[in-house]
């Protein structure tokens, strides 16, 4: 019998924290708030993104204590967004995982190949 003491089990609740702090919405998010606060708006016109996903993904990075939201007293009224101190910690481990696409991305391309010219035939 192998040894389990170091086998990774993902359970339903890190498939849901990662599902909210790993989609596309966010890790765009977190790349432009890692450089600086940014406000609403400038997001939007940064990331490709609805307002009305953008709004979503920021309220559940706030939920998850990953971004800060600021109502800023001005005329009109502004929101700035920064990064927590707790969502600084997820910086290392999607560099990571984006060193990992980097490196394998021409392994990956070949598998695609491979798998598509197999439904092929």
């Amino acid at each position: 019998m192998s040894d389990t003491s170091d086998r990774l089990v993902v359970t339903a609740e890190h498939r849901e924290l990662l599902g909210q702090v790993l989609d596309t919405w966010s890790v765009l998010v977190l790349e432009e708030l890692c450089e600086a606060p940014r406000r609403f708006n400038e997001l939007r016109r940064l990331i490709p993104v609805t307002q009305k996903s953008l709004t979503a993904t920021l309220r559940r990075l706030e939920r998850n204590g990953i971004v800060d939201r600021e109502v800023m007293r001005s005329r009109p009224v502004a929101v700035r967004y920064h990064i927590t101190p707790l969502g600084k910690t997820l910086r290392e481990p999607i560099e990571a995982l984006l060193r990992w696409t980097v490196e394998h991305r021409e392994a990956v391309a070949q598998a695609r190949t491979h798998f598509d010219d197999a439904a092929d035939d």
